[in-house]
């Protein structure tokens, strides 16, 4: 099973480039999309040459911002949208996919802002976020994919010392985020299988940050621990460009 996840940063504009017909070729069997900006309708017209999967949309209230997609060429169990928390709900950050040996959790993580206004808010969501998860793990194993705003460690980053506490993505209160996911049985597979890899997936367009390579590996797959030994690779697929994130694509056997 093949499984890409990708934060897009505006499924609409997206489309118009050739990455799109990159997916339909290489054709996952699951894709998992961050940061669409698009209404439900949107979604649909978008993604029309995707005929061979079933289409899940959660799209935020507010139009043209983040939202998530999911397309699945087995179709699930169940689909199940957001945590069910009404503070969390309203931007689409979530979609949550039953299949029969494990669930599958595409997640946008919110960002905690240029000044760090939503960092309470954010410490909230993560705490909210991993209740979500151990109640799932306490069914059947998970798999978690998506843009989770945060750098763990320092090689996660270009330059962790200008930035640590300074900007979100890499505070304190978020790094314990991802640490308490992490000690919660999940697994961070790039980082199992790639312990040592220097490898980024998303660069600012502020300042040229690809070109420099001055970048953040911010999106993750994390599996119940059970599963990770049935993963027979994952890529930080860097070579792929259409938006400020690239593509991270996990192979598994299930």
């Amino acid at each position: 099973m093949t499984i890409v996840s990708w934060n897009v940063n505006g499924l609409r504009a997206i489309v118009k480039k050739d990455i799109i017909n990159a997916l339909v070729i290489m054709s996952p069997d699951i894709i998992c999309l961050q940061e669409t900006k698009a209404q439900i309708e949107d979604v649909a017209t978008s993604l029309n040459d995707f005929s061979d999967y079933n289409i899940y949309s959660n799209p935020a209230d507010r139009k043209g911002y983040a939202g998530t997609v999911l397309l699945s060429k087995t179709k699930p169990i169940a689909v199940v949208n957001d945590m069910g928390i009404k503070q969390h709900d309203a931007e689409g950050r979530i979609v949550c996919a039953e299949y029969t040996y494990f669930y599958l959790v595409n997640v946008y993580t919110p960002n905690s802002g240029q000044k760090l206004q939503r960092l309470t808010y954010r410490k909230k969501w993560d705490q909210d976020f991993l209740k979500f998860l151990k109640n799932l793990q306490e069914k059947k194993p998970i798999i978690v994919a998506g843009d989770f705003n945060v750098a763990h460690q320092p090689i996660d980053l270009k330059n962790d010392l200008a930035n640590y506490n300074k900007v979100a993505g890499y505070t304190q209160i978020e790094i314990d985020g991802m640490e308490a996911l992490l000690q919660s049985g999940l697994v961070d597979v790039f980082r199992i299988l790639h312990p040592k890899d220097v490898a980024y997936t998303y660069w600012s367009y502020r300042s040229k940050g690809r070109e420099r390579n001055i970048g953040w590996r911010i999106d993750y797959f994390l599996t119940s621990s059970s599963l990770v030994k049935k993963v027979t690779s994952i890529k930080i697929a860097s070579d792929w460009y259409g938006s400020d994130h690239c593509p991270v694509i996990m192979e598994i056997k299930i």
